[in-house]
């Protein structure tokens, strides 16, 4: 998803139609996952600690580790 899509859908949140305002929140939440993923797959693959990905997404790094240290998004990099 583009920087446009993702504009477009931000601004679809403030319209008149609440149901087309909460499937842009859905489809903005789905790419924000999916992008929140690939950045802890860059920065553990370039060495950083689960605590400093816990640390960055502000949460704890027990939390961080069940999201995407399992098999899954992540493989079986631990």
């Amino acid at each position: 998803m583009d920087t446009e899509q993702l504009i477009a859908l931000a601004r679809a949140t403030d319209g008149d139609d609440p149901l087309a305002g909460l499937d842009a929140t859905m489809r903005v939440r789905r790419e924000m996952e999916r992008v929140e993923a690939v950045l802890v797959r860059r920065a553990r693959n370039r060495g950083s600690t689960w605590a400093e990905v816990a640390e960055a997404l502000g949460v704890s790094k027990q939390a961080v580790h069940k999201k995407y240290g399992g098999r899954g998004v992540l493989g079986s990099q631990k």
